[in-house]
């Protein structure tokens, strides 16, 4: 099967979170012997800022952990039937041009042979659904929505049984536990502090408890402005900067635990929908504790691979607890990590895909065959 995914950046994990479930979709379909084609326009505000930052070094976590991968940026000269030429499924992220989406769609239209989907991993469909809606998507065979609520957002508009849910997940061949265990201490968090969405959260949650627990608290992330550092500093937190997401493992295998405090979006309008930093921190064994969301989904056992904590004093007590207790820690790893396994991993992912494709297809040769 020849597979073509246009993304907003493979190579660039810088503020993307994508690029993290794109890279193990896609090195999971090589090792299966598919042919992967991937297209990122030249220019993505992604890569800029990565290369702006730490030039072409930056990439070097990207290119050591992925060999297999690689992409080919374009501009608006792109020959598009070129790329499509021998597709059998196309998928494109909704970081992508509106003028490019519609493109993509109306070759499917005219003809394609190729089953499209379009691919939605982010909150804007409630944020700013103006900016959803203005896609053109008449040509597409259906979408792949990151939840069953944006999922359900999708069906409203009108694409019942046409859109897909398709969870995010861990990409395991890199995100598991480190080999040899070494000493641990400490906190880490890993998250872009974005535009200020969960601030409160992230205090209370977060940097509060951590200093309340004597804890040391290490941050990783971009976009963090002056008085978010100054926030960190008042709590003694020691921001880190960019961490190329490669490299999140052996972070991870130096501290006792992790936070999650989801996007205000995540809890209040698309409740159910973890970010892929639960899956890659439970992949890799570290205990985790979490501000609270609803998993509507099923997709843990909350208290049995994650504690969840309803507020500050809470999650000070559970960081307490987790410093406290060898025995905690080892049953909340050892659980999260069979979760994944079992799940939530990228092959996981990969074989939903390859049924969402089989049943398109199988429906659309019905629908010629009448």
């Amino acid at each position: 099967m020849r597979v073509v995914y246009f993304t907003h950046s493979l190579a660039s994990c810088w503020n993307h979170g994508n690029a993290h479930f794109l890279r193990g979709v896609l090195r999971e379909l090589v090792r299966r012997g598919e042919d992967v084609q991937v297209f990122e326009p030249a220019g993505a505000w992604s890569l800029d800022n990565l290369l702006a930052d730490h030039g072409e070094a930056g990439l070097d976590a990207y290119r050591r952990a992925y060999p297999e991968l690689g992409s080919t940026a374009f501009g608006p000269d792109l020959d598009l039937d070129r790329a499509l030429d021998g597709a059998d499924l196309v998928i494109v992220h909704e970081w992508n041009d509106p003028a490019l989406v519609a493109r993509i769609g109306r070759a499917r239209a005219a003809g394609g042979r190729f089953t499209l989907l379009f691919h939605d991993t982010h909150h804007r469909a409630v944020s700013e659904p103006d900016a959803i809606r203005a896609f053109d998507l008449s040509g597409y065979d259906g979408v792949l929505a990151f939840g069953e609520t944006l999922a359900e957002v999708y069906r409203r508009w009108g694409w019942g049984e046409r859109v897909f849910v398709w969870h995010e997940a861990a990409d395991t061949a890199l995100f598991r536990p480190p080999a040899e265990e070494g000493d641990r201490e400490g906190l880490v968090w890993i998250g872009n502090w974005g535009d200020g969405e969960r601030t409160a959260e992230l205090e209370e949650f977060l940097m509060a408890p951590a200093r309340r627990a004597g804890l040391p608290l290490e941050i990783y992330g971009v976009r963090y402005p002056g008085e978010a550092r100054a926030m960190l500093a008042r709590h003694g937190a020691r921001y880190r900067g960019w961490l190329p997401n490669a490299r999140a493992p052996e972070v991870f295998a130096g501290r006792l635990a992790t936070v999650h405090v989801p996007r205000r979006f995540y809890v209040e309008a698309l409740p159910g929908i973890p970010t892929i930093r639960v899956f890659e921190a439970l992949a890799c064994g570290i205990p985790l504790v979490s501000a609270p969301w609803c998993d509507s989904e099923g997709l843990f056992r909350p208290g049995q691979d994650f504690l969840f904590a309803r507020d500050g004093q809470e999650m000070e007590r559970r960081l307490r607890a987790l410093a406290a207790d060898a025995d905690l820690r080892a049953s909340l790893a050892a659980s999260g990590l069979e979760t994944i396994r079992a799940r939530h991993t990228c092959a996981h992912r990969v074989d939903e895909l390859m049924a969402v494709a089989a049943r398109l297809a199988h429906e659309k040769a019905l629908e010629t065959v009448g």
